[in-house]
């Protein structure tokens, strides 16, 4: 192959800037690049993006050599960005920084003072990355396609490389010196020496012309404001979860991000990176350690914000009016509603509520108190509900979202973890999901089956929206304003309708106050139900989509761009249905003091009838809630609640004092050897439970007639058979 002329590639770069035009709607020339320069001339535009399909329409081959040498033709396009702004500077730029008067400084007095025909020192010029004020980036072609990050390998060394992921890790923005500019003690010339690696050994003696003659020996010092630094951040980034083959482990891949690409994804976003695939060589004692191995790193070009599930970037444009008319038609609330999950059969009211939860409330902070408008759900239920489908599709809808099990996560992994960090060696905070969620849902499956430490950690994020951390002296507080989205079995594996809701639920009262809504979806025997089901079901596996049914489901994509849109508007209460809830809570309130057998009814209860009301004014995109909100909220409360109290009717046939006596000491029996029971403690423990020494005498001559148990001849202790 014949060695390129880099000379004539940076001539086609000049013509491409300068000739490349596309026609706008009046059928103009419209000089993208030529107006973009005008900008970075003004500094009004630091980074300058060439996008490569543009290359692509003028020069193909062009674009070939610059995805395979990427890093040469940045220098060049730069080269010739800088030999092209004088002549589009249109006027003087006002605002100047210290290393512009540094600069201009170091000019005048070196016109003053050097002899023109005096020829200059390489060292002592300045290097062309001190005087440029703007970075390159190349924009990857569309026919380039995106990489998985374990198959970007030895072949794309060099080149550029588009590859998707998930954001891990995020470190803080830093100075990174490109340019370090020495001064010498003895003769007072200036030197600079570019830097291109991670790291550099400092000049120490002066290399100018007069300390060699002179053999005087000058000392360089470094000169911090003379140098010049750039935006520095590392990102990690690791390979989704659907691209890892069998048996492995998910791998990841360390991108550099400099100048304005800083600070363009959080952890927890699902990213498309563009960028040059380099290795990275360790030096001095790392290098010791390390021994032959290399490390590889990218250094990012472009960083794009990318839908979970889709293969296209997020959609961040406006709904048409016909989009809009398509939503918002009639009985639209049901519609949406039956677009969540459209697989799963029934569960009407569920997903109703699960539209809510993606909706949410708004947030108010009156004079630095903090009422959250985020939703909280627990789906409560037997096994094979489709729990944790719903779970799963919520995840894959909600434009920011994690996933979690009970036993899978612990309490640090829920919140935060203190970390050394690898660049620095400094301790620092790593993000638990919780923060990830932030401004997310956070799905928790198995919510039942996770340590009751684990779960304390829950509490905080739940109502004041935050994590509070005193670790390894690092004292600070994270933000964790996330809607959380947990299902869990019943204490006995399936709902026991014998059994009063607390021992069923066996979740502590304080962290099921702080759930709005806790629904039961139980699985009861109903040939109807059960035959529509079972066709349902089929229906699904053969066709792998669901029924026809009255509704056309929304796609995926439309009902994420409508849910961002509803988030934009803030509903009021208005005065005239202050009066209203406040006496339907009284009412609830009293309800639940009569009936002893519901969950626990607190204020909570009522900022969360505030809450859903909200979400319906929001779904609708009005300002202000209607009573038809309200309405609305209270019913999906009652549901909730008749749901866990619809076995109240069965369960209250009366049960005979012998069979309540007999259960009562049957739960005193020890768990170990030795199925004893004293007399006096079963005879107390049953009339402290308002039945009589009599009704416990025949009670224990009952069952003592059927074999179950035996009592001694000194009537001392029941033994069980």
């Amino acid at each position: 192959m014949a060695p390129r002329d880099y000379q004539s590639e940076k001539e086609k770069c000049i013509k491409f800037l300068q000739e490349f035009y596309t026609d706008n709607e009046l059928g103009k020339k419209h000089f993208k690049y030529v107006d973009q320069l005008v900008q970075v001339a003004h500094r009004e535009q630091v980074a300058l993006y060439i996008d490569l399909d543009d290359i692509a329409e003028e020069d193909p081959e062009l674009v070939d050599s610059i995805c395979e040498n990427t890093r040469r033709y940045v220098s060049l396009f730069a080269d010739a960005v800088q030999d092209l702004l004088p002549q589009h500077k249109e006027k003087e730029v006002v605002n100047k920084d210290a290393l512009d008067v540094y600069i201009e400084h170091r000019l005048m007095m070196e016109q003053r003072t050097r002899d023109p025909n005096e020829v200059h020192d390489a060292h002592n010029q300045y290097p062309a990355e001190l005087l440029r004020r703007f970075e390159i980036y190349f924009k990857h072609p569309s026919t380039m396609k995106p990489k998985v990050v374990r198959d970007v390998k030895a072949d794309s060394i060099g080149k550029l490389v588009t590859v998707r992921g998930i954001v891990t890790r995020v470190t803080e923005v830093k100075p990174m010196m490109v340019v370090a500019t020495y001064t010498c003690d003895q003769c007072g010339a200036e030197t600079y020496q570019p830097i291109q690696s991670p790291t550099f050994m400092p000049l120490i003696m002066c290399p100018s012309r007069e300390c060699q003659t002179n053999k005087s020996g000058g000392r360089l010092y470094l000169q911090s404001r003379g140098s010049k630094f750039i935006k520095f951040q590392e990102v990690k980034i690791q390979e989704h979860s659907d691209q890892v083959p069998v048996g492995n482990i998910p791998r990841s891949l360390t991108v550099y991000t400099r100048g304005e690409n800083t600070r363009q994804a959080q952890p927890g976003d699902h990213v498309s990176i563009t960028g040059i695939f380099l290795p990275l060589m360790k030096a001095g004692f790392r290098q010791v350690v390390q021994g032959l191995l290399s490390e590889t790193y990218l250094d990012a070009h472009k960083i794009s914000q990318m839908n979970k599930t889709d293969e296209d970037e997020l959609g961040t444009q406006e709904l048409s009016e016909e989009e809009l008319r398509q939503i918002t038609e009639d009985d639209f609330y049901e519609k949406l509603a039956a677009s969540i999950a459209p697989e799963i059969y029934g569960h009407e009211d569920v997903k109703k509520v699960l539209l809510l939860l993606l909706v949410g409330g708004v947030n108010q902070s009156p004079k630095g108190m903090k009422i959250r408008g985020n939703i909280n759900i627990c789906l409560m239920g037997d096994p094979g509900v489709a729990k944790s489908q719903l779970l799963c599709y919520i995840d894959r809808l909600a434009p920011r979202s994690q996933y979690t099990t009970g036993r899978g996560s612990s309490g640090v992994g829920l919140t935060a973890a203190v970390m050394k960090d690898t660049v620095t060696g400094e301790m620092i905070l790593e993000g638990g999901a919780l923060v990830l969620a932030d401004q997310g849902i956070c799905c928790i499956d198995e919510f039942d089956k996770m340590m009751d430490t684990d779960r304390t950690a829950i509490h905080e994020v739940m109502e004041q929206q935050t994590i509070s951390i005193a670790k390894a002296g690092i004292m600070t507080t994270l933000n964790a304003r996330c809607s959380i989205l947990a299902a869990a079995n019943p204490a006995y594996g399936r709902y026991n309708p014998k059994k009063t809701i607390e021992q069923n639920i066996q979740l502590p009262a304080a962290l099921l106050s702080r759930f709005d809504l806790l629904w039961l979806i139980q699985d009861k025997p109903d040939r109807e139900n059960d035959l529509r089901l079972a066709q349902h079901i089929t229906y699904v596996h053969q066709h792998c989509k669901q029924p026809p049914s009255q509704f056309k489901p929304l796609d995926m994509k439309l009902m994420r761009r409508y849910i961002t849109l509803c988030k934009k508007k803030e509903p009021a209460i208005p005065e005239s249905l202050s009066d209203y809830i406040t006496a339907a809570y009284v009412e609830m309130r009293k309800e639940s003091r009569a009936n002893k057998d519901t969950t626990f009814t607190s204020a909570r209860t009522l900022l969360s009838i505030l809450r859903i009301s909200i979400a319906l004014a929001r779904l609708r995109l009005v300002d202000t809630v209607e009573k038809e909100d309200v309405n609305e909220a209270m019913r999906l409360m009652e549901m909730s609640k008749d749901s866990l109290c619809a076995n109240r009717e069965q369960t209250a046939r009366s049960r005979r004092p012998a069979d309540m006596i007999f259960a009562t000491i049957r739960e005193m029996v020890p768990g170990g050897v030795g199925r004893t029971v004293k007399y006096s403690e079963a005879e107390q423990r049953c009339v402290s439970k308002g039945f009589t020494p009599a009704q416990v005498e025949s009670a224990l001559e009952e069952y003592e007639e059927l074999n179950v148990w035996q009592v001694n001849q000194a009537r001392t202790k029941i033994t069980f058979v």
